[in-house]
């Protein structure tokens, strides 16, 4: 059954459905016996049960045996059933994942229903284009608005050239440089941050997503000093976690990450790279692996000037990742499987006289 928080956390957040981001894509999914069950937003999972907020007000939801949290992420919506008890998760919006760490193939849950992922670097030895490149794609695949947060302006000579090189990453692309503890950070990323909309934060341990948080949600948490020769953090956030922005909107924090493994986002990746992905089609053989071939329109933009060759490298090298990370089970041991009998069969053709 639902267990409420306090009666004064109830009373300290009158929420509408709509307020918590509810809207039309999650009302088309409910059947007619479901338009009367209480719908709540996932704002936490624990290891055996999930936090959640509704019109009613924070409360635990306690899942039945055979359902695992590890099928949740902060910002899911779900429907409680008449008892109390967990009924089913809606579809979501929008999701953000990775693959987890170590050998497996299983993609591990950042957050759902996000409308902006806010890009938190900063104006350090922190900034790197490569990783970047990764969060875009990731948000760009996901269906999220991606905005490059640059922190610590205040400690940078020109914070511009760190957003201006954030710019020519993707089309569009808004890259802010920004003091997380300046007093005005709310109202300069409102356009993000109305009422109703989720952000989620991203970025490496140490470059002030946790700051940032505190000033978007009026919150106090933890924060630590990076190190100052190459500009790296301690998690202070350990756990994500959907909080309220004074603003109206949503944000979820996350922990720092050291590594983000891609997987399944070969649509991002390619729409990332536009200026290539738009070339390719105009190449003369539709197998051509634009190293050298003749009547490549990739090579001919490098040629030109007009592509850097090192932007490239970098879309080929996602590509094979995504491939390789996206793989199942079964198909990594296929591959292992035909690259034995291949390796088996070249020895075994050696050892004759």
């Amino acid at each position: 059954m639902l267990f409420f928080h306090s009666r004064a956390q109830q009373l300290s957040n009158p929420h509408t459905l709509a307020d918590l981001g509810w809207s039309a894509h999650y009302l088309r999914q409910l059947e007619l016996a479901e338009l009367s069950l209480p719908r709540l937003r996932i704002s936490a999972v624990h290891r055996n049960r999930l936090t959640a907020i509704g019109e009613a007000g924070p409360c635990d939801l306690p899942l039945p045996p055979h359902v695992s949290t590890a099928d949740f992420a902060v910002g899911d919506w779900v429907l409680a059933a008449p008892g109390g008890q967990f009924h089913r998760r809606l579809d979501r919006h929008t999701l953000l994942h990775r693959r987890a760490a170590g050998t497996g193939t299983e993609a591990q849950l950042i957050a759902a229903n996000v409308d902006t992922l806010f890009i938190t670097t900063s104006c350090n030895a922190d900034f790197n284009p490569r990783r970047l490149e990764r969060y875009l794609a990731l948000a760009t695949e996901a269906g999220c608005e991606p905005v490059v947060i640059l922190t610590k302006s205040d400690m940078a000579a020109d914070p511009a050239t760190f957003a201006d090189q954030a710019r020519t990453l993707k089309r569009g692309l808004a890259a802010l440089p920004l003091d997380a503890r300046d007093p005005g950070v709310a109202a300069h990323l409102s356009d993000w941050c109305r009422k109703g909309q989720t952000v989620a934060l991203l970025g490496s341990s140490g470059v002030g997503k946790s700051t940032l948080m505190n000033s978007l949600s009026g919150t106090t948490e933890t924060t630590a000093p990076i190190r100052e020769d190459d500009a790296r953090g301690r998690h202070t956030t350990t756990h994500r976690a959907l909080h309220p922005m004074t603003g109206g909107g949503w944000i979820i924090d996350t922990p720092g990450m050291r590594a983000l493994r891609l997987t399944d986002v070969a649509d991002g990746i390619d729409a990332l790279f536009a200026e290539i992905t738009d070339l390719a089609p105009h190449c003369r053989f539709r197998d051509c692996s634009h190293h050298g071939e003749p009547g490549c329109a990739i090579g001919a933009a490098i040629e030109a000037g007009s592509l850097d060759p090192a932007r490239l490298a970098r879309w080929e090298k996602l590509r094979r990742e995504d491939r390789f990370n996206t793989e199942t089970l079964a198909q990594s041991r296929a591959r292992h499987r035909a690259f034995g009998r291949m390796h088996k069969a070249l020895t075994d053709r050696r050892s004759k006289p």
